[in-house]
């Protein structure tokens, strides 16, 4: 029987290789959303990607926000998020505004910008978590699917503070959170990962065949129902199977996942720098006018080879070192500041 130490450490592996593929999935979709439109096989790609990869890493954060979720690491890591928000909400609003000469995105601080609004539900969760903290882990769950069901109900633009997204994928944060890896390892023999990649698979030809008719919106998670020009009073019925969708997509998706250590599990523990630099990359190539040749099978190839070469590149120690005092600032002067505060009150 593997200790409890050797079960922590296996999980910490599986997980960091789910975070780089996952990574990989981000880069990818949001490279080849300009030719969705275009490409019946691109749009069935970005929809498989979309039923899985953003529950899948909420699920991830949740279970990596165990170890530091409160006390002293709690506030740095809460801290760090605000800097790391306010720092690249600047930056790319302002490219936008400069240099990219994007119309049609709110420039605010109260709508995180595209990608950015992770890093503002990820603060959120953190803090529902330690609202919740006394309760059970059925009474988090029941409080996160209702809550996600019933914030689509909301009259107004679900961008703002990224309050769908937050309240959509809270499910999946306390899932991550509860995550037993022990249990897991249990269940995911090889046979059944081979049956869920299979499944994964099988899913992805689906959406080939006949995902076309399915609308976009419900996928994002950021749209009130309004929004969805649905305001009947059972619209909440859809989100519920759209939950159930993506726990069944997440699922399978996971029997693609390595349990071993290898050089992506390396390449996992700086995935940050892949999500928050990414979106440059793209927005130069949107600019450019490079996706006018790209709109057949060659290039689509071609895109998402260069998807997942630029995410690699992206986790080197290099780009780390080079991009850290950006990526990951220094919050100790924030907390020095609020000790002497504290002491002066």
């Amino acid at each position: 029987m593997l200790s409890k130490t050797s079960i922590e450490a296996r999980g910490e592996t599986f997980f960091l290789n789910l975070r780089f593929i996952l990574i990989v999935t981000v880069f990818a979709s949001n490279a080849i959303e300009p030719l969705i439109g275009k490409l019946g096989g691109l749009h069935a790609l970005y929809m498989w990607i979309f039923s899985f990869h953003m529950p899948l890493f909420v699920l991830v954060t949740g279970y990596f926000a165990r170890k530091s979720l409160t006390g002293s690491a709690g506030r740095k890591l809460l801290m760090q998020i605000g800097l790391q928000y306010v720092i690249f909400q600047s930056l790319y609003s302002l490219l936008d505004r400069t240099l990219f000469h994007v119309n049609g995105t709110h420039h605010s601080f109260f709508a995180p910008y595209l990608l950015l609004w992770f890093l503002a539900s990820h603060a959120f969760w953190r803090l529902l978590m330690l609202g919740m903290s006394k309760w059970t882990p059925a009474g988090q769950m029941t409080f996160a699917i209702l809550a996600g069901i019933l914030v689509g109900y909301l009259q107004l633009d679900g961008v703002w503070f990224s309050i769908s997204r937050t309240f959509v994928y809270l499910p999946f944060f306390v899932i991550g959170y509860h995550f037993s890896f022990e249990a897991f390892t249990r269940i995911y023999t090889k046979w059944i990962k081979i049956v869920a990649a299979a499944a994964s698979l099988l899913l992805f030809i689906s959406l080939m065949n006949w995902g076309a008719k399915l609308p976009l919106g419900w996928f994002f998670g950021s749209y009130t129902y309004m929004q969805l020009e649905h305001q009947e009073w059972y619209a909440g019925l859809y989100r519920l199977a759209m939950y159930g969708l993506q726990f069944i997509a997440g699922l399978a998706f996971l029997g693609w996942i390595p349990f071993r250590e290898s050089r992506m599990t390396d390449w996992g523990r700086r995935t940050l720098y892949v999500f928050l630099l990414h979106g440059f990359i793209v927005r130069i190539a949107v600019v450019s006018g490079v996706y006018t040749y790209l709109g057949n099978a060659a290039g689509a190839v071609l895109l998402l080879t260069a998807a997942v070469s630029l995410t690699v590149l992206l986790a080197q120690p290099s780009i780390k070192q080079w991009m850290h005092p950006l990526v990951e600032p220094s919050v100790n002067w924030v907390m020095t500041l609020q000790r002497v505060v504290l002491r002066r009150s």
